[in-house]
């Protein structure tokens, strides 16, 4: 069970460390798309380095005037 809860947070921080480099940290705008973008890269951890490029998109509607 220890051995599992070490590789989950290897595979998270790995995750980060992608999500870091693509530079989504840096972004001053945040959104419904760029926070979900952001989350499914940090899941998909290690897979980045293989070529998987996850991209969320959504529409919030506009509140009514």
């Amino acid at each position: 069970m220890r051995i599992g809860g070490v590789i989950v947070v290897i595979w998270l921080v790995i995750g980060v460390i992608a999500s870091y480099q693509r530079g989504y940290f840096t972004q001053s705008e945040v959104n419904c798309a760029a926070f979900g973008t952001v989350l499914v890269t940090i899941v998909v951890g290690p897979l980045n380095y293989l070529g998987v490029n996850p991209r969320i998109e959504c529409e919030v509607p506009q509140p009514s005037q």
